[in-house]
């Protein structure tokens, strides 16, 4: 199983509608995209200088699934909103 783990930071100013928007439409993909057994997106509660402002954590049976995530139309409309929201994204991939 593949787990696949995204962080984000929001630009400044970006609106908690948007923020919420974002976080809807990332949870959305699980019926979207075929290949994505698992997601969950959460909003950071502490508000740290260490914290990322969004995660998301999915899961995949293989990377052959994350792979087909990656170039699937639904996700790629979610990316290209994602963009306009984000000053900077890191990204963990690991196979359990």
């Amino acid at each position: 199983m593949i787990k696949h783990v995204v962080m984000w930071k929001f630009k400044d100013g970006v609106s908690g509608s948007d923020k919420l928007k974002m976080k809807s439409q990332l949870d959305a993909l699980k019926g979207l995209v075929p290949t994505l057994i698992n997601i969950s997106v959460g909003m950071d509660i502490l508000r740290k200088d260490r914290s990322w402002d969004i995660v998301l954590y999915s899961e995949f049976e293989s990377m052959a699934g994350l792979e087909e995530y990656a170039v699937h139309p639904e996700h790629l409309k979610v990316v290209e909103f994602v963009k306009t929201l984000v000053s900077v994204g890191a990204a963990v991939d690991y196979e359990v």
